[in-house]
């Protein structure tokens, strides 16, 4: 049964999580507007907004090292407020040298706070003993459409650091909010387990960095070119281009709804098996979708089989590290960030060679691979340190 004391760091946890979403939108939907201000070409925006995942990969293994040491808490107080600043920045910025450090300030943080809030939400569902995670990767996705609708209505009204600054300030109230209630690091470990010492071995965890990674190479994919495939490929005219990526992130946030409940009643193995399945599908849709409607669904297909991975992969890295040091959990949000790399860098050149439906093939394989790697979700015995 939770306590009064559970309960208040699960709630500070979903602040932390709505606030990481609504800071990460707030800068992903000025990206456009950014290029406009700075006069990029396209070669030079993609070279520019690349720094944000390598850095945050960086971040996130920083992470792992910090929260191992001194605790998620702190690194979440000291890297959430940073992310917050490094949006302010990116819109302040007058010129692109001073961009540049902006968003490498962003892309350290992000990932410290990407593998941060995990490790957290992996530490509430430890003490609460059933899943929980689905719940704040919902809050997630919520909070990032909150911030895409905020851009959406004030974006041609406001200028673009006003429009920026904004949220951040929300987001800076939450994340002083919930900072001081967040799991402390005696309290992020299991009670029977006493403080690990060693290193924590690759091999278990390497079925869930393969499926993080997979899962964002087919998310990158959806999210770069689920429009650009509407476009060339369906034809469809403005009002249609963009339902494609909208029903990816509807399905995605309706089925995070409920995942927790389907976890505690099929287990997550299973889930992520059938949430491959789906993806499979999803992909298998857009290659051979020959009419808009059929292609939009699809695109809504893969939301529903990708939304699963991601919080099952952190909470099987918290199930293999049982001491609690993050370190497993800050491994596999790498892959995260390897694995939106790779979609960028994957589906264009591809595209440009072969065409789109044959792009999409690259995601349909790699989400049936999902299938395959779902056993290492349930891990059959205990996992013992190096």
């Amino acid at each position: 049964m939770p306590s009064p004391r559970d309960r208040q760091a699960r709630i500070a946890t979903f602040v932390v999580y709505a606030v990481q979403g609504l800071s990460f939108a707030t800068l992903l939907t000025q990206v456009a507007s950014i290029q406009n201000k700075h006069r990029l070409s396209d070669l030079a925006l993609t070279i520019l907004l690349l720094i944000v995942p390598v850095f945050a990969g960086v971040g996130s293994v920083s992470a792992g090292a910090f929260a191992a040491r001194l605790g998620s808490k702190l690194l979440l107080r000291i890297a959430q407020p940073l992310v917050a600043a490094a949006v302010v920045l990116a819109g302040l910025a007058p010129n692109v040298p001073l961009l540049v450090p902006a968003l490498l300030l962003f892309g350290l943080a992000v990932g410290g706070v990407d593998a941060g809030m995990n490790m957290q939400g992996v530490a509430v569902e430890r003490r609460y003993g059933r899943p929980v995670l689905n719940g704040f990767h919902c809050l997630w996705s919520v909070l990032s459409l909150v911030g895409a609708l905020w851009a959406s209505a004030v974006g041609k009204d406001l200028p673009l650091a006003v429009v920026m600054a904004v949220p951040m300030v929300f987001a800076v109230a939450g994340s002083l909010y919930a900072g001081p209630k967040l799991c402390t690091i005696e309290e992020e470990k299991a009670e029977t387990v006493e403080a690990a010492t060693g290193r924590f071995p690759w091999g278990p965890i390497i079925p869930l960095c393969l499926a993080m990674g997979f899962l964002y190479i087919g998310d990158s994919s959806v999210s770069n070119f689920s429009t650009v495939f509407m476009d060339k490929i369906m034809h469809a005219n403005d009002n249609v281009i963009p339902l494609a990526f909208a029903a990816y992130q509807a399905t995605t946030l309706v089925v995070r709804l409920g995942g927790d409940v389907a976890v505690r009643r099929y287990g997550p193995a299973a889930i992520v098996r059938i949430g491959g399945a789906i993806a499979t599908l999803g992909f298998l849709g857009v290659v051979l979708a020959p009419t808009q409607p059929l292609a939009i669904i699809s695109f809504g297909l893969t939301g529903v089989g990708l939304s699963v991975v991601a919080p099952q992969s952190f909470s099987a890295a918290g199930r293999l590290d049982p001491a609690g040091t993050g370190v497993a959990i800050a491994r596999v949000n790498l892959f995260n960030y390897v694995g939106f790399i790779v979609g960028a860098a994957l589906i264009g050149p591809i595209a440009d060679a072969s065409g789109y439906r044959v792009a999409f093939a690259a995601p349909l394989v790699l989400a049936g691979a999902i299938i395959v790697l779902a056993r290492g979700f349930e891990p059959a015995v205990k996992v013992s340190r190096a």
